[in-house]
């Protein structure tokens, strides 16, 4: 066999982080000599058995001959005939995972690569489970910086970067004032009230003073940044230019970890997404998600105007697939303790579930998903929040067949594509904590959302803030992580309606449901896209 075959084999399985002995090489020789494989398809028929192989539970980095003959005999036994394709089934593919519910995977820096905790994960925490998961949230953003040919020095914007080629750690800063040096670190307070970037091999004080303004994002307390800057011999870096880490697309991420199950509803490999996705478009092109922000269930409003949405949906026959309602579902805070504010609230509930009831045409194959807000009543505060108390509901889930109470956040895997729901309100909170030189000057509504969607992203967590800012269940921090990039993310937030497709990610915001009008947002798998749904209603003449 050429050399260049046996080149394209170790390449694949390096890609998994995977080494090969000679016995292993030889083997595989043998299976692409078989089945008489041509050398431009060695890569995929290699990759096929290299996935396979990283999901056995007794998996190794060096691969293990006895392991694999397993793999390839399982593939040949599921044989090369290709039956008929049947009708896609919507509900077949269409799986909702509760923050909970996910699998734990951390980045192993040993293997390079992310691993399955050992563990299950507990609510409690420890010290250590704190510090795994800032340094899990560093690691994800750093190999995607590492693997990104134009992270530096281009996109950053800067005057003299000729010397800036490589990224450094701040232990490397030492004894070397006068030099150019770029960082990537967390922005974070010192003890004694100074700004610093930290990064897992120490910290560095920030200079902003001959910064002219910020790179595009908004740079809080807790987020990750990549820092360009002179260190001085104040032990300080003289910043230059800040900028946000480079994002990476879903497809680049899937193609390199398509083999590890994020969800735990079981992993596609690419190639099956982009069949699926084809089919999508072709075969279910008018099916629909509903997605609703701020349905305050006290609003003598709320209910008429979900009333004549279910009514459009009734005599136009379009029916959704799924209706995601979003809290907050109280305009205000109930009472820690107060009896007549929990009986109301669990009444409003319901009265939601009386009227959706009466829409049997509906509720025979539509699915709900009630996922909380800031106020309502679950067992805990911080992210992740669990699902709405469900004393509250029950006669929601005896009156509506198909519905799942959400965490926040939640995800629905339909098909190939993934999407996030996380209601909290995010612009207020990220703009409140901005820190260093703040936001870029002059800028207007549609920068900070699109600011708002590009640092969360890049940033590749829902809540890049610190956590005396924003607590987190340290053992769940992974349900908050956007890597690989979900192909939807709803940021359901009181600030103002957008939608904005960032690096292939679509990000959109339904809005409050309730205001001058009733305002919710339709999603369409098909397209990959939003819209913007206004129902025209006579305010005043409700009530």
């Amino acid at each position: 066999m050429s050399d260049a075959r046996q080149r394209a084999i170790i390449k694949v399985f390096r890609k998994f982080s995977n080494s090969l002995g000679p016995d292993t090489l030889d083997f595989l020789e043998q299976i692409l000599d078989a089945h008489e494989i041509q050398d431009n398809d060695v890569e995929s028929s290699i990759e096929t058995l290299a996935k396979e192989y990283n999901k056995q539970d007794d998996a190794t980095m060096k691969v293990s001959i006895e392991v694999l003959q397993k793999v390839y005999e399982t593939l040949q036994d599921q044989g090369h005939t290709q039956e008929e394709a049947e009708v896609l089934d919507p509900d077949s593919h269409l799986h909702f995972v509760n923050a909970f519910e996910m699998p734990s995977w951390h980045w192993s820096i040993e293997r390079g690569t992310f691993e399955k905790a050992a563990n299950p994960p507990t609510v409690s925490g420890t010290a250590d489970s704190r510090v795994l998961a800032v340094r899990d949230r560093l690691n994800v953003i750093k190999q995607c910086v590492l693997r990104n040919e134009h992270f530096a020095p281009s996109t950053l914007p800067s005057r003299d970067r000729d010397r800036l080629v490589t990224l450094r750690s701040t232990k490397q800063l030492l004894g070397r004032a006068g030099e150019r040096f770029l960082l990537l670190g967390m922005l974070a307070w010192s003890k004694e009230g100074k700004l610093i970037l930290e990064d897992a091999d120490g910290s560095v004080e920030l200079d902003f003073s001959q910064l002219d303004e910020p790179g595009e994002g908004l740079f809080t307390e807790g987020c990750f940044a990549l820092v360009e800057g002179e260190y001085t011999d104040e032990s300080k870096l003289e910043i230059i230019a800040i900028g946000q880490p480079p994002c990476e697309s879903r497809r680049t991420a899937r193609s390199i970890y398509g083999h590890i199950d994020f969800l735990g509803k079981a992993s596609t490999s690419l190639s099956d997404d982009q069949k699926l996705a084809v089919r999508v478009r072709e075969e279910l092109s008018e099916l629909h998600f509903f997605f609703l922000s701020d349905v305050w269930l006290d609003h003598p409003y709320t209910l008429s105007g979900i009333q004549k949405m279910l009514d459009n949906c009734v005599e136009n026959d379009f029916i959704p697939k799924v209706i995601v309602l979003c809290g907050n579902f109280t305009s205000q805070s109930i009472t820690h303790g107060n009896v007549r504010d929990i009986q109301r609230y669990q009444d409003n509930f319901d009265a939601l579930a009386n009227l959706i009831a009466t829409y049997t045409s509906i509720t025979r194959t539509t699915h709900f998903v009630l996922v909380p807000g800031p106020l309502d009543l679950t067992l805990n505060s911080t992210l992740p929040r669990q699902t709405i108390l469900p004393s509250m509901l029950s006669r929601v889930k005896s009156k509506i067949p198909k519905v799942h109470l959400g965490s926040n956040p939640c995800r629905i895997k339909f098909f190939d594509q993934e999407i996030v729901i996380y209601r909290e309100d995010c612009m207020t909170k990220m703009l409140r904590n901005v820190v260093g030189v703040g936001v870029k000057p002059d800028v207007n509504s549609d920068d900070l959302k699109r600011f708002l969607v590009q640092t969360i992203l890049d940033q590749a967590h829902l809540s890049p803030l610190a956590i005396n800012i924003q607590p987190t269940l340290s053992e769940y921090d992974h349900s908050l992580r956007l890597y690989p990039l979900p192909t939807a993310l709803v940021l359901a937030d009181k600030y103002d309606r957008y939608k904005i497709t960032y690096t292939g990610c679509h990000v959109f915001n339904p809005g409050s449901f309730v205001g001058s009008s009733f305002v919710f947002s339709t999603y369409k798998p098909a397209e990959i896209n939003s819209e913007e749904c206004i129902l025209d209603m006579d305010m005043e003449s409700l009530g």
